[in-house]
């Protein structure tokens, strides 16, 4: 496991009492899920329309962020087909020996959920190929000229793919899955709903403007909004009388860094040496990292996309570009340098006029 993909370990379950809670707040039923409503739909009908003609369901293909409910769906399918599920993952398979031992005690109608499919190891991966398709893996016994390759029948089985990197993964992979959806995030009032339903869960009091507090600070995505909801909670049980209100939920979030956009540490640290040390870049992500102390790949991968996808973060070819809204955000004006000093020049022109 990488470093960056330990840092959102970390950040999203902090022991096993959290893992226990986290479980706990999972949705068990198509229904009861919220958000997604098209992909929803559609999994609805594929699922619906295999129990009907009494067939093993199409393989399925989950792309997104993480914490979008990848496998929440994964289980919710096991469940609503009324099947065992076995859960694995691609790092975990290094070797096709490693899936041939996993694909070949599988009962029928069972469900593999392969988490991170894409960087399952390539032996393996072709390995898949075969028994998405016709349900059969050839094991080669010995190597060299006395290989032997022996065809073993595995049971019809639905594969669930998981993956945050749809672009890494091979085509002729992806295209063995009947059904692929791609997770959007989530907007503050589909948050919301999910913050209610965590707090009732939690046996918790949460006003409704309280709500729409952690709601509107958790990325749009529902693993942070539980895990924020849940540093709430402590906040208000140790230093208020355990209601959740808007003002408590302010305090408690600027307690544990996070502002009103949601940014953490981490997030304005990235923004903040982007502007003050290098005059808001453009500057190479490398360079952008060591001057927060942190590895490339972890401002890449955990920063990044989300302050691109605020604005406030811009990647060009020379190099990544602090935006207005970056500037505006933090309070600072850019200086006469900056490639965003005419853009600020034309905006408190156009204010002036209006």
């Amino acid at each position: 496991m990488s470093e960056y993909e330990e840092r959102l370990v970390s950040s999203d379950a902090d022991g096993p009492e959290e893992q226990v809670i986290e479980a706990a707040l999972r949705p068990k039923k198509l229904d009861d899920f919220i958000g997604q409503h098209r992909v929803r739909e559609q999994l609805s009908l594929v699922l619906h329309s295999a129990l009907r003609r009494g067939r093993t369901p199409d393989h399925v293909l989950l792309s997104g962020g993480p914490g979008l409910g990848k496998t929440t769906l994964a289980m919710i399918i096991a469940a609503e087909l009324g099947a065992p599920l076995r859960i694995s993952s691609g790092p975990a398979i290094e070797r096709a020996g490693d899936l041939a031992a996993i694909l070949s005690t599988l009962s029928e109608g069972e469900v593999l959920f392969l988490d991170e499919i894409h960087r399952m190891a390539r032996p393996a991966e072709e390995m898949l190929y075969m028994a998405m398709e016709d349900f059969r893996v050839d094991v080669v016994v010995g190597k060299g000229p006395g290989a032997t390759a022996i065809p073993l029948d595995i049971a019809p089985f639905t594969l669930v793919g998981a993956t945050t990197r749809a672009g890494m993964l091979p085509g002729p992979l992806r295209d063995r899955f009947g059904f692929v959806a791609h997770m959007d995030f989530y907007d503050p009032g589909e948050l919301e709903v999910i913050v209610k339903r965590s707090a009732g869960l939690l046996d918790v009091e949460i006003a409704p403007d309280g709500a729409a507090e952690v709601a509107g600070r958790s990325r749009g995505t529902p693993r942070i909004a539980n895990r924020l909801l849940r540093r709430v909670r402590d906040y208000a049980e140790v230093r208020a009388d355990g209601v959740i209100t808007k003002d408590l939920a302010r305090s408690a979030l600027t307690l544990y860094e996070v502002d009103e956009r949601g940014l953490d540490r981490l997030d304005r640290a990235v923004l903040a040496s982007l502007m003050r040390k290098f005059g808001g870049g453009p500057v190479g992500l490398s360079t952008l990292a060591v001057s927060v102390g942190e590895e490339p790949e972890t401002v890449e991968v955990v920063a990044e996309p989300f302050l691109v996808r605020q604005g406030l973060l811009a990647r060009t070819p020379r190099g990544r570009i602090a935006t207005p809204a970056a500037w505006a955000h933090l309070g600072l004006t850019p200086p006469p340098s900056s490639p965003m000093a005419a853009l600020f020049e034309i905006d408190d022109g156009a204010d002036e006029e209006r």
